[in-house]
């Protein structure tokens, strides 16, 4: 009988964003690959190292196609969709892979040209993501992703007194973290006043409480534990995560003040073995300020109704009480779609020290310890948590 196999650390050592922002002569493929390239550059290992691979939102046949267009040929495949958290949900699929011996070294990669598609005429503004299955009863209303999403803040609102003010916060501090990110797409300080001001796109939101529209791509590269002296860098190592799911229909949502990252958090801190209050900073997914505010709760930062106070006083700077999405986030760093695989990036980035101008220091000077990278899919129907390390 053969001896069951321990199972493996997994360490991501390759992280690498293609060219963002403003991208109109690139396809998504090509951001796929130019992000893939340069990801296996930052790792220092070979292509040939990857038989893994991770890939989704293009092609008939993802991510086979874009495995073909990379010139890959794995054997260990994933294309979970599960809209913004899919990529946390993938890392984690990825960790268990490896840890079990199924795959060595993993490519999560995503590309997107959502902004130049627009521009050009390629893709028009959509009601809704479907008029079958459970959604065709809210589709004849007009229900759309953002009112879903305007929805729940208005709930959280009224059942704990969160402002707009604090909602607000949100994207100011998220705009003063961009300020020192220059790959960020708006830099300009703003204010409480100039978010509020702003063109009401559904109520309670603003302009300026939605994520931009962005081009842009990333990718990670995970890899066993065996493979990390021979990596250009220092590891970052996977501690834990956690996945979860919650409802496709509004009136199936138990609880519009609690999304799944209650769950996926609490899942990946238990096994990660640590606690909130040991995380050093968190990237969270922020199509808008509300999915931060009570993102913030589910992860344990705070207690529940309590994230409008939390968010206040400059708590998610960079030099804040919790750096919260150090690069800007979707609010004004990038947003080209599903993003949840650029939080997994900067929080590379950032336990690296890698950060330039935004780097998280802690209050003795050092190199963070922990991150946190929170995924948020569809109107909060999906979550994906990794805790991250620079010790194992």
């Amino acid at each position: 009988m053969l001896t069951p196999r321990s199972p493996r650390k997994v360490a991501v050592v390759g992280a690498a964003l293609s060219d963002c922002g403003r991208v109109d002569e690139a396809t998504p493929y090509a951001l796929h690959a130019q992000a893939a390239r340069r990801a296996l550059a930052d790792s220092g290992l070979d292509r040939s190292v990857v038989d893994g691979f991770a890939s989704a939102g293009l092609g008939t046949l993802a991510p086979v196609e874009v495995a073909e267009y990379l010139g890959l040929r794995p054997t260990w495949v994933d294309s979970t969709g599960v809209g913004g958290s899919t990529w946390e949900v993938m890392a984690a699929h990825a960790a268990d892979a490896i840890a079990a011996g199924h795959a060595n070294a993993v490519l999560l990669v995503y590309g997107s040209t959502a902004r130049a598609d627009i521009k050009a005429g390629r893709r028009t503004s959509n009601l809704s993501f479907g008029g079958r299955g459970p959604l065709q009863f809210e589709v004849p209303y007009g229900h759309t992703l953002v009112a879903k999403y305007a929805m729940a803040a208005r709930r959280h609102m009224h059942e704990y007194g969160t402002t707009l003010e604090q909602l607000a916060e949100v994207a100011v501090q998220a705009r003063a973290n961009a300020a020192t990110n220059p790959d960020a797409m708006f830099r300009d300080p703003v204010t409480v006043d100039d978010v509020l001001s702003g063109p009401v796109i559904a109520d309670p939101f603003t302009k300026l409480h939605c994520c931009l529209r962005s081009d842009g791509g990333c990718a990670v590269l995970m890899v066993a534990q065996e493979y990390v002296p021979d990596a250009a860098k220092a590891p970052v190592w996977v501690l834990g995560s956690g996945t979860a799911v919650s409802h496709t229909t509004m009136s199936e949502w138990d609880d519009f003040t609690v999304s799944p990252a209650a769950v996926s958090g609490r899942l990946a801190f238990e096994r990660a073995g640590v606690r909130p209050s040991d995380i050093d900073l968190a990237e969270i997914y922020d199509a808008f300020t509300y999915m931060t505010l009570v993102t913030l709760e589910d992860l344990g930062f705070c207690a529940k109704g309590e994230g409008g106070a939390f968010v206040e006083k400059g708590r998610l700077l960079r030099d804040g009480a919790l750096p919260v999405n150090t690069d800007g986030g979707g609010l004004s760093a990038c947003h080209p779609g599903m993003r949840g695989l650029f939080l997994l990036v900067e929080a590379v980035r950032q336990l690296r020290g890698e950060a330039g101008e935004g780097q998280v220091r802690r209050a003795d000077n050092s190199l963070p310890e922990l991150a946190v990278a929170s995924g948020t899919g569809g109107w909060f129907c999906s979550s994906g948590t990794v805790v991250l390390g620079r010790q194992r």
